[in-house]
């Protein structure tokens, strides 16, 4: 539709000066120009991982939850299965082991129902959310830093509990509503 078009200009990037920099982000300040025409400092954190989300859906109905603690928020979070897909690799490839991983689970059907943007005002991080379905027993091991706990619940129970604020996780948020509407 006529409405998306872009307004111009946009923003113009300069000379950036690297910040900070460990194994999965990156974060640079650059000189920049504001649609504006306005001289500004932009800060820019850069991940070096894809978001990737899983909604295991069972021939039953329910899906497969997984609960944890997370380290920014310092709370327990239930949420789909999800993790990072370093930038070089198919994220459907990353999905996959996520869900054996976290989840003990493999699937025959997948599609991907979602792409999105984080948080675009400051990052540059995308995700990807499936829909993995047919699903069958399978192995992989946690990172060593996860400690799991599985909740195989009705879907729309999942829903709610989003809906109603009581799982925050915006990955899992968006995926249980985008699947809501395909249903």
């Amino acid at each position: 539709p006529g409405w998306m078009t872009a307004e111009l200009p946009g923003w113009t990037r300069g000379e950036g000066r690297g910040v900070y920099d460990n194994p999965w982000i990156t974060v640079t300040e650059l000189d920049a120009v504001a649609p504006t025409g306005r001289p500004a400092v932009y800060g820019l954190v850069s991940f070096k991982n894809h978001g990737v989300g899983v909604l295991p859906l069972h021939d039953d109905g329910t899906v497969t939850l997984v609960g944890q603690h997370r380290f920014p928020s310092g709370e327990y979070s239930w949420e789909l299965p999800e993790g990072g897909s370093p930038l070089g690799e198919d994220p459907l490839e990353s999905a996959k082991r996520e869900l054996a991983e976290e989840a003990g689970l493999g699937a025959r059907d997948w599609r991907q129902v979602l792409s999105f943007e984080f948080s675009n005002s400051v990052t540059d991080e995308r995700g990807f959310g499936y829909l993995a379905t047919d699903l069958y027993p399978a192995t992989g091991a946690l990172d060593d830093t996860e400690v799991i706990r599985l909740a195989r619940v009705p879907f729309r129970e999942a829903l709610d509990a989003a809906v109603f604020g009581h799982m925050t996780d915006m990955m899992t948020v968006a995926i249980l509503l985008r699947a809501y509407h395909m249903a």
